[in-house]
């Protein structure tokens, strides 16, 4: 058995990093942003929005920029963990502005062509969910919310985060492994 354990084994410490608290926060907030944007429109609260899919801004992608640069300032934007957090946040923000509004879209055709067969027959009528995906404007969105929201966390956090990086890894801090100038 190695002594040179990268990864702590306590799954409880992962609420005490800003790697957490900036994704949850940045989720948190774009969530909290819809449900007062209906307020707004209906004059109602309406809490399915803190579960919700679609809309302004993405919490998907407020989440995973959160995260992404959280990681990005803590550990180093060149760090290896950092890139492959920028792969994550980029595919999550593809899907939910192509894949997932696709299907939005199929949802609404559907849902009109159910509307149009049950003018005719009688069947039970269920309905899509139309509003799965997000618009470019609704990502950018998330993305800001994200990034803004990791950057202003990790500024305050109150005590430097632990660093998971392999001993071996070449994006350790360089200073370190400089060696000392020569007389």
């Amino acid at each position: 058995m190695t002594s040179n354990m990268i990864a702590d084994p306590n799954p409880f410490n992962l609420f005490t990093t800003p790697w957490f608290w900036a994704s949850f926060t940045g989720w948190t907030l774009a969530q909290v942003i819809k449900m007062t944007t209906g307020f707004i429109k209906t004059g109602q609260i309406d809490f399915r929005y803190l579960l919700s899919t679609g809309g302004m801004p993405s919490a998907h992608s407020a989440m995973v920029c959160g995260l992404c640069t959280s990681i990005g300032l803590t550990e180093g934007f060149d760090a290896p963990v950092t890139m492959l957090a920028a792969g994550f946040a980029a595919i999550t923000m593809f899907d939910a502005a192509g894949v997932r509004r696709a299907a939005g879209h199929q949802a609404k055709i559907l849902n009109l062509m159910i509307d149009e067969l049950f003018k005719h027959h009688k069947l039970r009528q269920i309905h899509l969910k139309e509003l799965l995906g997000h618009t470019r404007k609704e990502v950018f969105a998330g993305m800001v919310v994200g990034s803004v929201v990791a950057a202003a966390l990790t500024c305050f956090w109150p005590h430097p985060p632990r660093t998971f990086r392999c001993p071996a890894s070449p994006c350790q801090d360089r200073a370190a492994a400089t060696p000392p100038a020569a007389p």
